[in-house]
């Protein structure tokens, strides 16, 4: 039976002052920061990613943990010994398992440090790896394939790319999602020269990527899993995933319009509060109250942190308002199905939510 993974919000115990000089900032400067905090990490040879992954991805019973095939909380069609199953050739799923580049090597050109880089190489069944290849991750409504676990392959269908991509299971897309931002900010000014995809421009990822991938990373949080797995490849590497440490990164360096704004008193003047209806189609209502008069800004963004809509701008009385969003943007288009933040920002306090 699969290991139970943990669906609570948990935050990773890392070294004092390890993330000190990222401290306070947002956006470009807090990758920065953080790349030069993780940059240099311990290079291990390709041979040695077999004996890596016998502490960066073994499930409390001793098994591969290969996201490919595991079933949390159900029985997996099948399960890998370390050593005995290790290698092989594809065909057939259950046949053994393989060293993945869930970030393609085509897409950096195959080169170190990248190519044995822990955060980024999982075990995986060799017929799952061989059918994903170098195709983007996405979503996939009309699968032309499907593994035992559930994963699929199979055109895009997720707002701004239609070619075809790979969907592991739910479960684990977060996992994914956070090895891709630790990817794009480790390496970030390193790409001189990488490929890119039709997933990413160098190290930085495209518009459409960040997007799904920042809707992953918040439908699948941080588990014990990747806290332990982030432990064992810093025995390793010498280097840490800081959005598996500090989750809140992912929203400060990816959307910084919707972190918190730094040294910005809070005086609890604002009430904001859940859109009505939410879900919603056509319309919801954003209702908020202040104690006092105040100018007020409310505004609608993606999950990539891009203005959708600015609803209202101006002086507000005190009191309780409410504003309707027909879900469209500033040029009256219509926009894409999926999640939205709505911002409130009146005089000097400001809060975000969800939608």
């Amino acid at each position: 039976v699969s290991s139970e993974r943990s669906y609570e919000l948990v935050l990773g115990t890392y070294p004092p002052g390890y993330y000190d000089t990222a401290s306070g900032l947002l956006g470009e400067p807090l990758r920065a920061a953080l790349h030069n905090i993780i940059d240099n990490h311990t290079v291990i040879s390709y041979t040695a990613l077999w004996s890596a992954f016998y502490t960066t991805d073994d499930k409390p019973n001793g098994k591969v943990w290969d996201m490919y095939s595991d079933v949390p909380g159900g029985t997996p069609p099948y399960e890998y010994t370390f050593g005995v199953d290790q290698g092989g050739t594809a065909g057939t799923e259950g046949t053994g398992y393989n060293r993945e580049h869930s970030w393609p090597s085509s897409w950096y050109g195959a080169t170190s440090p990248m190519y044995t880089d822990v955060f980024m190489v999982v075990p995986t069944d060799n017929e799952v790896n061989n059918k994903r290849g170098s195709y983007p991750f996405g979503e996939v409504d009309s699968p032309t394939w499907t593994s035992l676990n559930g994963s699929r392959l199979g055109p895009c269908a997720y707002p701004g790319y239609s070619g075809t991509v790979f969907e592991p299971i739910d479960e684990y897309k977060g996992d994914f999602a956070r090895a891709y931002f630790y990817m794009t900010t480790r390496y970030f000014g390193e790409d001189a020269g990488w490929p890119g995809s039709d997933m990413t421009s160098g190290a930085t990822l495209l518009p459409w990527a960040e997007a799904l991938l920042l809707e992953w990373n918040a439908a699948d949080p941080v588990s014990t899993k990747e806290l332990d797995r982030n432990e064992a490849i810093y025995a390793i590497q010498n280097n840490r995933n800081p959005f598996i440490d500090r989750p809140d990164f992912v929203t400060k360096v990816f959307q910084p319009e919707l972190s918190p704004v730094p040294g910005t008193d809070v005086f609890a003047n604002v009430i904001l509060h859940q859109n009505v209806p939410n879900p919603f189609n056509p319309s919801t209502t954003i209702s908020y109250e202040i104690q006092s008069p105040a100018q007020v800004d409310l505004r609608i963004f993606d999950m990539a942190g891009r203005l959708v809509r600015t609803l209202y701008s101006g002086s507000e009385g005190a009191g309780r308002h409410e504003k309707v969003w027909m879900g469209r943007d500033q040029n009256g288009r219509a926009v894409a199905t999926g999640v939205y933040f709505y911002r409130l920002r009146a005089d000097r306090e400001v809060e975000t939510r969800r939608l």
